[in-house]
């Protein structure tokens, strides 16, 4: 790669790895898993970096790279079968209610990979229907099944919880 196209490119992913990892958590809803998640998907946008500087939006090139990443992890037999203990604690900004945001966390980390991945593309990245689609490769009905899936799962995760906390 030319020193100018490398120089795009580190710019581009220094300005833009804080938002990589947050989606990336999302996903995994681990932060190391995510830091590896963020490294795979940027080591491949390196080696399309021609063909995703030309892409009508870079930021929905890389997004399409981060979740397609994940859950092709997903799809392996070892992501199944291996569990590393987290040896880090995650440390949390602090929000106004801190223990709805851990429920929240949890209720999402229950989802299966691919329901997870449309509820945080249609509401955390604001994706309409038929750009989740094209990202997660899939048609736009599967897209609406799995988020409407998906919501119900975090409802029923959540009511209880809210019920006891404001009922």
């Amino acid at each position: 790669m030319r020193a100018s196209r490398e120089a795009e490119y580190t710019q581009y992913v220094e300005a833009r790895l804080g938002w990589l990892r947050r989606t990336a958590y999302l996903l995994c809803q681990d932060w190391q898993g995510a830091d590896d998640l963020v490294q795979t998907a940027i080591t491949r946008l390196y080696t399309h970096w021609g063909r995703a500087r030309d892409a009508t939006s870079l930021d929905a090139y890389t997004r399409t790279i981060l979740v397609r990443t994940f859950l092709a992890e997903r799809r392996t037999p070892w992501a199944r079968r291996v569990v590393l203990p987290g040896g880090y604690p995650d440390q949390p900004a602090r929000s106004h209610d801190e223990d709805a945001r851990l429920d929240v966390r949890a209720a999402l980390e229950r989802l299966p990979p691919r329901q997870r991945a449309t509820v945080v593309l249609r509401f955390y990245c604001d994706l309409p229907v038929d750009e989740a689609a094209e990202v997660l490769g899939i048609t736009p009905g599967t897209v609406k099944s799995q988020t409407a899936k998906g919501l119900a799962s975090l409802r029923d995760a959540l009511s209880p919880v809210m019920e006891g906390r404001y009922g």
